[in-house]
């Protein structure tokens, strides 16, 4: 019963914030942003009302060119690009048949200690790192949270929304050398940060709170539909998941103008570890005034929870949908990016728009669910862990409103085979992989975290 209550409450808040699906707005003019990297900066945007009005154009502040010159970069008119990415660890080939599951147990790890948790990742060592909506980076070192948080910058984040906040954390590769770590936040006015942190130099379990640097903003115009995720590709670029811009049925079009940000996937290579990042030689765009060049991929509606298989290198992005289809979109690690992913002509493999509808290049995805059995997907993981062979190659992916979790499985024919292997009480706003390749969901309202077994 308390699960139905939950569900039922939440529902009617995603389906007028996350989903924006109750009517639909008109038509805005759609953005005209140029391709060039360096953007001037945005007025704040106005406070949020019951009827959202047309915003003016996303825009973007960059900060793209570097200020010293290291290897591989190359000049490309004002913008520097990098060709060699650097190094990053191999995979280990790990001979486990892949098993396509019937069920899963969570186990609990800690209980009602989080406040609104929205992820979890690792430092390449035994802690995990728990991202709170409201500002706060908590530490769990061997199954205890620590009393003293990791970083604290409620001081700068907006977390009104329900889709507002800290919303993401990456650690770069290198991190126990040169200690960066990578930040997805709103401020105060609603709009998206990217920002890098050092840890400090006296202690592991503290991070340096006036260490920030911005390497990115750029303005929501409304506020939902902020993506969030940030995380280190096996090419060791930083891949980052920016949402269509809001409100409902994308007004601004931002789903298919790549010529913005909103509605993308970005790679960047933030390696240099100064105040700017370059842009990645082979991302689509670079040399063309059809798109962005920060953009890798594009047609996205929310790109809540996106991860790579640490095995194979594959990509697999979880989009959120409007009214009727939630959805799990597939790059292969071989990519050489540039896909469309569909939003706004498609909501999964079905007409959005109009009906019919033109879907020529447009990529459709592996895995779709309806409304009648969800709302708000959740990305997850492919499980590469060694203590349970069982679970071995599954990818997993949930709904936060019921709180269903289902595995997905490649099959010898290239299609996608799918299972419901858990219904769980639980509100799950992200999955999570520690250092060993164990994965874990976080409950959002219950303040929870369990582990994901056999």
């Amino acid at each position: 019963m308390l699960k139905k209550i939950v569900a039922l409450s939440l529902i009617i808040v995603l389906l007028g914030a996350a989903s924006g699906c109750q009517t639909a707005e008109p038509d805005a003019p759609q953005n005209q942003l140029p391709a060039e990297t360096t953007i001037p900066p945005t007025a704040a945007l106005p406070a949020a009302t019951a009827e959202i009005a047309a915003p003016p154009d996303a825009t973007a502040t960059v900060q793209a060119t570097a200020t010293s010159e290291p290897t591989a970069v190359q000049e490309v008119g004002d913008q520097a690009y990098t060709s060699t990415p650097p190094p990053t660890a191999t995979p280990t080939e790990t001979p486990i048949p892949v098993n396509p599951l019937n069920s899963v147990t969570l186990e609990p790890v800690l209980q009602g200690v989080f406040t609104q948790p929205l992820y979890l990742t690792h430092a390449g060592d035994e802690r995990l790192f728990v991202v709170e909506q409201s500002g706060v980076i908590r530490v769990v070192e061997q199954g205890q949270l620590l009393d003293t948080p990791f970083l604290d910058i409620r001081d700068r984040t907006g977390s009104s929304q329900l889709e507002q906040g800290l919303l993401g954390l990456a650690f770069h590769p290198n991190y126990a050398s040169n200690g960066a770590f990578f930040v997805n936040y709103t401020d105060k006015s609603g709009n998206t940060h990217i920002s890098r942190f050092m840890v400090s130099q006296d202690d592991a379990n503290l991070a340096d709170p006036d260490s920030e640097t911005v390497l990115l903003t750029y303005q929501q115009p409304y506020p939902n539909h902020n993506g969030g995720q940030v995380a280190f590709g096996p090419d060791g670029y930083l891949y980052i998941g920016a949402g269509d811009g809001g409100s409902a049925n994308d007004p601004l079009h931002n789903g298919q103008n790549p010529t913005t940000i909103l509605g993308s996937l970005l790679r960047l290579d933030v390696n240099q570890l100064n105040e700017t990042y370059l842009i990645p030689a082979t991302n689509p765009f670079v040399g063309s005034d059809e798109g962005l060049n920060e953009i890798w991929a594009w047609g996205l509606r929310n790109p809540w929870r996106f991860s790579f298989d640490r095995l194979t290198g594959d990509l697999y992005i979880a989009d959120v949908g409007q009214n009727l289809w939630e959805e799990v979109n597939f790059q292969s690690a071989d990519s050489q990016g540039g896909e469309n992913y569909g939003w706004n002509i498609m909501e999964g493999t079905h007409c959005f728009a109009s009906d019919p509808c033109d879907s020529t290049g447009l990529v459709p995805p592996i895995f779709e669910y309806s409304h009648g059995e969800g709302c708000s997907i959740t990305g997850g993981y492919v499980y590469r862990g060694s203590e349970f062979p069982e679970l071995y190659g599954n990818y997993f992916v949930a709904d936060y409103c019921q709180g269903t979790i289902w595995r997905l499985v490649a099959t010898e024919s290239g299609e996608w085979a799918s299972a419901l292997v858990h219904d769980s009480p639980y509100v799950i706003s992200s999955f999570g992989e520690d250092a060993a390749g164990e994965l874990y969901i976080l409950d959002h309202t219950g303040g929870s975290l369990y582990r994901i077994v056999p």
